[in-house]
């Protein structure tokens, strides 16, 4: 089984590839439980929230129930760093007595706008198209079950007393805006993962003080009303081509 969480749909991506190739399946883990069932060969696909891991797969990680697997790996997508994904896994998972054999890493465009500018199709398509070749070599190891740490690019663990300070800052939600052009959906309310989005008089009001901190609430809008303090227009939505989320 392939376990991830996704937003905008690399992750997603990614699982479903490796799901795909190891005739498996992948699971999304909004919705379990954390209780898995024995399996030869368990993996997690997981993005990259300011160098580690995203809020919701730590709480996923520190609620697991599951006996070892033959074979456990993590794959880390990233835009700039998988940072210290794995080894933040790997002490998550030592708590609930499982280990991971492999950790991997694929660069895919980084959904984070408030900082990266994903208003160029050509760029996105090319980065898309390298991660194909990244994850096609994640494949192929893990076929072979190659044990390591395979991540590019990662960063020490120490690197989480700047990153971890920081992530809790981005994750305030008093960061986004709604502008008139809103048409009340209800979209972003219905596909929030921390349910901390709300409709009220038709307009979507954010209920928590801190949420995941995904952005899929903007980048699935399809007014684009949402926007992350004043940078994310001009830098555009995102949503990986070959998956739905």
């Amino acid at each position: 089984m392939i376990y991830y969480f996704s937003a905008t749909g690399n992750s997603k991506y990614v699982a479903e590839k490796i799901a795909g190739a190891l005739g498996d399946e992948a699971r999304s883990i909004q919705g379990c439980d954390g209780r898995l069932s024995r399996s030869d060969v368990i993996g997690f696909v997981t993005p990259t929230y300011v160098w580690g891991l995203p809020e919701i797969v730590k709480r996923f990680f520190s609620a697991l129930v599951a006996e070892q697997p033959g074979y456990a790996f993590l794959v880390a997508t990233y835009g700039t760093s998988p940072g210290f994904t794995g080894e933040q896994a790997r002490k998550l998972l030592g708590e609930r007595d499982l280990s991971l054999d492999a950790l991997f890493s694929v660069r895919m465009p980084d959904n984070w706008t408030p900082a990266f500018d994903l208003s160029d199709p050509d760029k996105v398509a090319e980065t898309n198209r390298k991660a194909d070749e990244e994850v096609s070599e994640v494949i192929g190891r893990i076929e072979r079950r190659d044990h390591g740490n395979f991540m590019r690019r990662a960063m020490p663990y120490f690197t989480s007393r700047v990153s971890l300070p920081e992530y809790e800052k981005m994750r305030k939600t008093s960061h986004f805006t709604v502008d008139d052009t809103c048409i009340g959906c209800g979209l972003c309310a219905r596909k929030c993962p921390d349910r901390a989005i709300e409709m009220r008089d038709g307009r979507p009001v954010w209920v928590k003080e801190r949420c995941i901190m995904c952005l899929g609430c903007l980048h699935r809008c399809p007014k684009f009303a949402i926007q992350y303090d004043d940078r994310t227009r001009e830098h555009g939505q995102y949503r990986h081509p070959g998956t739905r989320v």
